[in-house]
């Protein structure tokens, strides 16, 4: 799908063992499989199913998604950062296709 595009935000520096928030959107028009084309015939489902955040190897989150999910979808979470490091955000879809992005947060 070519229209996906995934946004992450990410303050750049944190204090050793602060709290930090994290936004992500993600560019995706969610097809739930409940609506029906012009001919009467099923839209195939095709949803986000399942998004997954990372730091330096360790999971932070990891949602499961069903087809009650908006279009474009929202989340704001908080997370302690130890140390420098990297986080990983993957969402993947029902046609098996995984979109990741990657910000690197510094200690300040």
């Amino acid at each position: 799908m070519s229209d996906v595009k995934p946004r992450v935000r990410v303050p750049k520096t944190a204090s050793a063992g602060e709290t930090i928030t994290i936004k992500t959107l993600i560019s995706h028009r969610m097809e739930s499989g409940q609506r029906k084309d012009s001919d009467g015939n099923p839209i195939p489902r095709q949803i986000i199913n399942r998004f997954t955040c990372d730091f330096n190897g360790e999971n932070v989150i990891d949602v499961k998604m069903e087809p009650a999910i908006s279009t474009n979808p929202y989340f704001e979470f908080q997370a302690v950062v130890p140390a420098a490091g990297e986080f990983v955000f993957t969402w993947y879809d029902d046609n098996g296709e995984v979109y990741t992005e990657t910000k690197s947060i510094a200690i300040g």
